[in-house]
């Protein structure tokens, strides 16, 4: 079952590129790897290793000291475009990224992120200008998203809206999935089944009318 989510307070890592695609999230070679878990690596493999798996120097962002623990990312257009393997929020939750922010998401990528708990929230170009201001004036202030009340906190006081498909927000409130979601509905749905009579079958297993 995915990791709950209702209110969390981070600071920030900012990626400033447009079109972050999948393969660059988490390479087609890891793609046998079915625990996820184990994908903390995986995630800007190339942007972080050598091809024979050495840590590149300088280190890229992603593994500089002071963006240890940060869950947020704030990035350009058009994130997670490409394919589309589910490994890619699989790696962002693996590293510990909880929440996103740009001003577009490919619509594969934002629908298996929210299946992991992983949330894309969607700014105007306006908004993302401003957040982008912020961060640099105060890289180090923590933001505060509140998936309960659907509402991001800065670390200036203001804050402002967003929109997660209010199924999905559901669901990750009570850290579940679709399967579980029904799981949970098996009392009312034994119940409606109490009080309807079993279908009949023809002799040719056709339903009877």
């Amino acid at each position: 079952m995915p990791e709950s989510f209702t209110r969390t307070s981070s600071r920030v890592i900012e990626i400033p590129r447009a079109n972050i695609d999948t393969d660059q999230l988490c390479p087609a070679r890891f793609l046998k790897i079915t625990d996820k878990a184990n994908l903390a690596d995986a995630l800007f493999f190339d942007w972080r290793f050598t091809p024979d798996g050495k840590r590149r120097e300088p280190v890229s962002f992603i593994d500089e000291p002071h963006n240890q623990g940060r869950q947020f990312l704030l990035v350009g257009d058009n994130f997670g475009s490409g394919s589309s393997r589910e490994h890619a929020p699989w790696a962002l939750r693996a590293w510990g990224i909880r929440a996103i922010f740009s001003t577009s998401f490919a619509d594969i990528f934002k629908g298996n992120a929210l299946k992991n708990a992983l949330l894309p929230i969607v700014v105007s170009p306006e908004r993302h200008a401003a957040l982008t201001a912020l961060f640099a004036a105060n890289p180090d202030g923590e933001w505060t998203v509140d998936l309960d009340a659907l509402k991001v906190t800065l670390p200036d006081g203001s804050s402002f809206d967003f929109e997660i498909d209010p199924f999905n927000r559901t669901m990750i409130l009570a850290g579940t999935d679709e399967i579980g979601y029904v799981q949970a509905k098996l009392p009312a749905i034994e119940a409606w089944e109490a009080t309807h009579p079993a279908r009949v079958e023809s002799r040719e297993g056709i339903p009877a009318q």
